[in-house]
């Protein structure tokens, strides 16, 4: 399912999401770090029965304008999500965030705690495990800034993200094709501004883990935790001491998957059904 585009203007910048419809309570998703609005186009048409979904382009990614590099920080996608709920008129949202989404999932519904409804976090926690961060870092610092095709990106996503080894190639292309644009030569590059990998190889704030549990405990909306069985980012330590901080928790775990599910495996997605409420 493809939602349909639409943008908002946010200090100042023109920011990009997708619309994917429903009648029922606004629902936002959140990529992570390289990804893109897309990422949600499975997930959305299991939920649009019950919710009205969109799923936003932080900046810099995807169709969403490029801002200063100094400004790709965990705070300013906080104010960027505040100021895009406001333009939107919506009061209460309930979020789904995979990754670097989650970390702003958490800080917004920290700071806001009475308009965040309900809570999905995939693969992601106050804290992250080194060996993950670190791998996250050198594969973002280290790719390829063009491609011949796509079959040559398909390639590349094979090699540094395991999970895709055995997708089919049709589903592969239809997934990363939403990520690579043309150059004027002919080539694909990233739709994502060469900012963001400037900063992971220069070790800079978006490569350093934040401390995110001040915020987390402030959370008073329920929460689900999506874990990847096989995750090097969320161990699972993290998410069972996630269990006790908070009063209302749910943990599925996907087996055989690492970092992050695509939240539609069935495990995933019949824990996210459930707990949202999504009749079948």
């Amino acid at each position: 399912m493809i939602g349909s585009s639409q943008f908002v203007e946010v200090s100042g910048l023109r920011l990009h999401y997708l619309d994917y419809g429903g009648a029922g309570k606004p629902l936002v998703c959140i990529h992570g770090l390289t990804r893109n609005a897309h990422d949600f186009d499975a997930l959305a048409p299991h939920l649009t029965s019950a919710y009205h979904v969109i799923s936003l382009d932080v900046r810099g990614r995807g169709d969403s304008e490029w801002g200063p590099p100094t400004d790709y920080t965990v705070p300013n996608y906080v104010s960027d999500l505040a100021a895009i709920l406001d333009q939107l008129a919506i009061g209460r949202v309930t979020l789904i965030g995979t990754s670097m989404g989650g970390m702003i999932s958490i800080v917004y519904a920290g700071g806001y705690p009475d308009r965040v409804e309900k809570l999905v976090l995939n693969d992601i926690g106050p804290d992250l495990d080194p060996s993950g961060v670190r791998r996250i870092a050198n594969f973002t610092a280290e790719a390829p800034s063009e491609f011949a095709n796509l079959s040559e990106v398909a390639a590349y996503v094979r090699q540094i993200y395991p999970p895709f080894a055995k997708t089919p190639e049709p589903a592969l292309t239809e997934f990363i094709k939403w990520s690579v644009k043309e150059t004027p030569g002919g080539r694909l590059t990233w739709k994502m501004d060469p900012a963001v990998r400037r900063a992971m190889r220069a070790g800079g704030t978006a490569a350093r883990p934040l401390d995110l549990w001040v915020p987390y405990a402030r959370i008073i909306a329920p929460v689900l935790i999506v874990r990847g069985g096989e995750s090097d980012l969320l161990s699972a330590a993290t998410a069972q001491r996630m269990c006790r901080v908070l009063k209302d928790v749910r943990l599925a775990e996907v087996p055989g998957v690492g970092h992050a599910p695509s939240l539609v495996e069935p495990v995933a997605l019949t824990a996210i059904r459930e707990f949202l409420e999504v009749q079948n």
